[in-house]
């Protein structure tokens, strides 16, 4: 199941010009995008939140923004 920007804006607790801003300059959850439509599967946002993983604020992250 693909999920919709607002689903994942909502579950990752960050506006949806957030998600946008992302996939416009890097650094976010990869996405799929087929004509104008923009979706994320459920994996790939789970990856994301482990590359973001950190030990202390020091700490740089492993992928993620």
């Amino acid at each position: 199941m693909l999920l919709k920007t607002p689903e994942v804006a909502k579950q990752l607790r960050v506006t949806k010009a957030t998600l946008e801003s992302w996939r416009c300059r890097g650094g976010g959850p990869q996405f799929v995008k087929y004509g104008r439509a923009v979706r994320y599967r459920p994996e790939d946002i789970e990856i994301f939140l482990e590359k973001s993983l950190r030990s202390s604020t020091s700490a740089k992250s492993q992928g993620g923004v």
